[in-house]
């Protein structure tokens, strides 16, 4: 599952991308890396006006329970074949759409006992449309209403399944006619079950000391990087 992505475009560049207006108070800097269980802000696409700013990790309208990082820590992802059975979806995936602006996310590929991390961007634009679903929660202690998102993953084309050789899953990708259809309710959401194709993606390798470091969200953490990895094999 994609629980690590990156968005270094400016405030500007997403107004332009996408045709919205930057409200005032957008958070604003580049973010060269965050991973999903720290819930970060991320600036979001949705059919209104202006660029708006989510939580990662989707709290349910009617939830009710104490703590909302618990469950935020189980839709980070959803799978769009099973969004319609699930719970926390099924009533978002057809009419709360939004899209996940990415300049690149990053996986991780088993190799024998260790983990080898990639990014993986894209080879014919400077943005990845990452299809996701928003719900909004009202804080009962906050007494404010929190804005969150879910990704939205399909079954791996060839590219990641090699990469993320394990889940065999990737981020669901809108090409650039797909993004307005998909925002306003008339792409079926079953057509994204079809993985984007790779042909439009690349990757390298990247540093696993910087991305496993205290404050990987450095410039560095993107760049390619030949990692020393020692697969086990036969004695015989």
């Amino acid at each position: 599952m994609c629980y690590s992505n990156s968005s270094t475009s400016s405030n500007v560049q997403l107004a332009e991308r996408y045709k919205k207006q930057v409200p005032n108070n957008l958070l604003a800097g580049p973010i060269f890396y965050a991973q999903g269980f720290t819930f970060p802000t991320w600036r979001i696409i949705t059919s209104e006006l202006e660029i708006k700013a989510m939580n990662w990790g989707l709290i349910p309208s009617w939830f009710k329970g104490i703590d909302s990082n618990e469950i935020a820590a189980m839709t980070l992802n959803a799978k769009i074949e099973t969004a319609h059975d699930k719970a926390s979806f099924k009533h978002l995936i057809d009419s709360k759409r939004c899209i996940i602006p990415s300049t690149g996310f990053f996986e991780w590929k088993t190799v024998g006992k260790e983990k080898v991390p990639y990014f993986i961007y894209p080879s014919t634009d400077t943005v990845f449309s990452m299809a996701g679903i928003v719900d909004s929660w009202g804080d009962p202690k906050k007494g404010e209403v929190i804005n969150t998102f879910s990704m939205l993953t399909c079954e791996a084309n060839s590219l990641m399944a090699e990469i993320h050789n394990t889940k065999e899953r990737m981020p669901v990708i809108l090409s650039k006619e797909q993004e307005a259809e998909w925002l306003n309710g008339k792409l079926e959401a079953s057509v994204l079950e079809l993985p984007f194709p790779e042909k439009f993606m690349q990757a390298h390798q990247i540093n696993r000391k910087v991305i496993n470091s205290k404050n990987a969200n450095i410039p560095a953490v993107i760049l390619p990087f030949e990692n020393r990895v020692y697969e086990q094999g036969s004695l015989f």
